[in-house]
């Protein structure tokens, strides 16, 4: 027979003469004559109830159905007796598959999400976190839902890179050399030519340079990976793996990228509200209780635009004692971010023209600004509970300036020898950002940490999944 799952028979139409369901027993009720045992396959938030009378030849089975325990069940959907759901199933037949012993740490109680991080091959069979993983589910559709609609090509971007798409230097190092004995230069210094690759290699932090390198082939593109930080962090929004979305776009500017990216936001807000009810009704219930009005909030209003000297200006005059200053020239922090969403603007903003200095070497350099606040066409967007969701900008499509920003950065132009030849053979304006899909999803789910959006964090010191 083949299987029913429990999002099938809550949804059905009418009553079913015969089903197969398969699942995990979430608890478990024994009357006189017969025992009630609600059943969940993660196929939605909601258990169906299972009905097990006495008098069935298997019923000695559901004295092993613990709470945890694998079970099959045969039988009928009917119409609930009970309050709280449409229909339940009455059992013709009652299988426990795998059982689960008394130790199992998943009762019908509430669990801290710091104990639930060191049961993460368990944590899925929560609520919360059941719900949490639709939603990233879906949210991952409809990303590419979003792109391929527009005309989008999804590009597959390197994880293994030999360069630094952000000039930071926090990046993984990927090597086959043995690290107890390996091998050196007649200098001393160790022998990167005897490596796999023949030089360093990294773990990617984005694949925008690769993107950009597929924009001026052809037009659109976007990328969906796995992109790494070995920044020693151990913040509520810091991961040392996520993923990243990186739409890159020909001949287009920053404002067309500003455009792009709220259309980008409201599409999958948009997208969960309306597939993913049931499990935004339980974070808003227990996670975040602002948390639909936020969304709804957000989804009809137009998000805001300010120039990075006007946030600065409004930061500096809101009387506001931060814990991080407030000077021109450098970055906006979190609680900067968030005072410009959740109290002044009080709604989404994207902060754009950034100084040069502080940004990466690839965007483009406004003109005709005076030296000590020279600019670059980059932008933030930032919305309330999380501060910066996306980062972008248009990227500097011009030969000499490029060159110039490398040397700000202090960048050797043989390392990017391929990523000139993009402005020396038919070089065009473009421009694209990068979203944090894990920061998106704390956005949309109301979780207040990044490691509780994420399957297995990968942070300092912990790897353990």
């Amino acid at each position: 027979m083949k299987r029913t799952l429990v999002k099938e028979a809550l949804n059905a139409a009418g009553p079913m003469e015969s089903l197969l369901l398969q699942g995990w027993v979430r608890t478990r009720r024994d009357a006189k004559a017969f025992s009630f045992v609600e059943v969940n396959d993660g196929s939605c938030l909601k258990g169906v109830q299972v009905i097990v009378d006495a008098t069935l030849p298997d019923y000695a089975q559901v004295a092993r159905a613990h709470t945890g325990a694998s079970v099959a069940v045969r039988g009928r959907l009917v119409a609930s007796q009970g309050q709280g759901q449409k229909w339940a199933v009455v059992a013709t037949g009652f299988t426990v598959v795998g059982e689960a012993d008394g130790t199992y740490p998943l009762q019908k109680k509430g669990h801290t999400l710091e104990f639930l991080r060191e049961i993460a091959h368990l944590r899925p069979r929560s609520n919360l976190f059941g719900a949490v993983f639709r939603v990233r589910s879906r949210l991952a559709y409809a990303v590419h839902q979003f792109f391929q609609e527009r005309g989008f090509h999804y590009v597959h971007t390197p994880i293994i890179t030999a360069s630094d798409a952000e000039g930071a230097g926090d990046m993984f190092r990927v090597t086959t050399l043995d690290l107890e004995h390996p091998p050196r230069t007649p200098e001393g210094a160790l022998d990167h030519a005897r490596d796999f690759f023949g030089r360093k290699t990294f773990l990617t932090v984005s694949g925008q340079l690769e993107g950009e390198i597929f924009a001026t082939a052809l037009s659109n593109i976007y990328t969906f990976g796995p992109t790494f930080r070995a920044e020693n962090s151990n913040t509520s929004r810091h991961a040392a793996e996520f993923w990243m979305i990186e739409p890159e776009v020909a001949f287009c500017d920053l404002a067309g990228d500003m455009d792009l990216a709220e259309a980008f936001v409201k599409h999958l807000i948009r997208d969960a509200r309306e597939h993913c009810a049931a499990d935004l009704e339980f974070c808003g219930k227990f996670v975040d209780p602002g948390l639909l009005a936020r969304l709804d909030f957000v989804l009809e209003r137009p998000f805001q635009r300010c120039r990075y000297t006007d946030a600065v200006e409004i930061l500096q005059r809101s009387g506001r004692k931060f814990e991080h200053a407030v000077a021109w020239g450098d970055n906006l922090q979190s609680e900067h971010e968030r005072y410009l969403t959740e109290e002044h603007f009080r709604c989404p903003v994207t902060v754009y023209n950034y100084p040069r200095a502080i940004k990466a070497f690839y965007m483009r350099k406004n003109d005709g600004e005076a030296p000590d606040r020279q600019t670059v066409a980059a932008m933030d967007l930032l919305v309330p509970g999380i501060g910066e969701i996306i980062g972008g900008s248009q990227r500097e499509e011009r030969l000499a300036e490029l060159r110039e920003g490398m040397a700000l950065h202090h960048l050797p132009e043989k390392d990017y020898w391929w990523y000139l030849d993009l402005r020396r053979y038919g070089t065009v304006p473009h421009a694209g950002f990068g979203l944090g899909f894990e920061r998106m999803l704390m956005f949309v789910t109301g979780v207040a940490n990044i490691r509780d959006v994420i399957p297995f964090a990968r942070t300092p010191g912990s790897a353990e999944f």
